[in-house]
């Protein structure tokens, strides 16, 4: 029987790309999303993948959410913990609104996913928690303030719950994207993106969704059963950790 796995944020971008391509090497894939019905309908359409709607930021819908997608597909194998939004200012600017939407969905999502989901992983003697942490929660980055300091702490969270799942059965991951060429990254005007960040990745290009998907599959493959707590940077040579 195929393994089951949960992409948050899984119906656009990095996320969409992760969800394929783990349907595409045999796992049962659901996807959960916060708020774009029209692209998430469209994700189900072309590739078969149901998506549910919840916000990681909440708990409770959290808990209920993650009990429809069990009743549908069977209790979770995988989770990869791909939601995050950025509310970018300079911090003298920043309004704590900003500072807690990225926390609460960014950080805050990650335990309100992961314990859910924990003890059925170590009753079951398996898991794979793989979470998308950035690489600007490795090296910081001007005006990002609270993205960086939540994506810091995805990586924290990942090195200490490796620890206590290590015994379990389950390893705990994270991987780091550097610039990928999502729909957001493209809206960025070519001339800033040729002159100001491309020069700074010395492969030359930005990183494809996909690229990040293999990342993924491989982590959570039995081929991977002996790392665990580690971060994976993936960014084409821009940050070396």
């Amino acid at each position: 029987m195929a393994k089951v796995a949960l992409v948050t944020g899984g119906s656009r971008g990095i996320g969409a790309a992760i969800a394929t391509a783990l349907k595409a090497a045999g796992y049962s894939v659901a996807s959960s999303y916060a708020g774009n019905d029209e692209a998430a309908a469209k994700f189900t359409a072309e590739t078969g993948i149901p998506a549910f709607k919840w916000d990681v930021s909440d708990y409770d819908a959290c808990v209920e959410g993650i009990a429809k997608v069990e009743a549908e597909l069977g209790p979770i194998d995988i989770l990869v913990n791909n939601a995050g939004i950025t509310r970018d200012g300079m911090f003298h600017k920043m309004k704590p609104e900003q500072w807690q939407a990225v926390i609460n969905t960014n950080l805050n999502g990650l335990f309100n996913m992961t314990r859910p989901i924990w003890e059925g992983m170590r009753n079951r003697g398996f898991g794979r928690v793989i979470n998308i942490s950035s690489i600007n929660g490795q090296k910081g980055q001007m005006g990002q303030v609270n993205y960086s300091a939540a994506k810091a702490g995805d990586i924290g969270f990942t090195k200490a719950l490796a620890q206590e799942g290590a015994a379990k059965g389950i390893t705990v991951n994270a991987i780091c994207p550097g610039y990928i060429g999502t729909e957001m990254v493209r809206a960025i005007p070519q001339e800033v993106l040729d002159k100001r960040i491309i020069p700074l990745i010395p492969v030359g290009r930005l990183g494809e969704p996909e690229e990040i998907a293999r990342c993924v599959v491989f982590l959570a493959s039995d081929d991977s059963g002996f790392i665990t707590g580690s971060t994976l940077s993936a960014n084409g040579g821009q940050y070396l950790a």
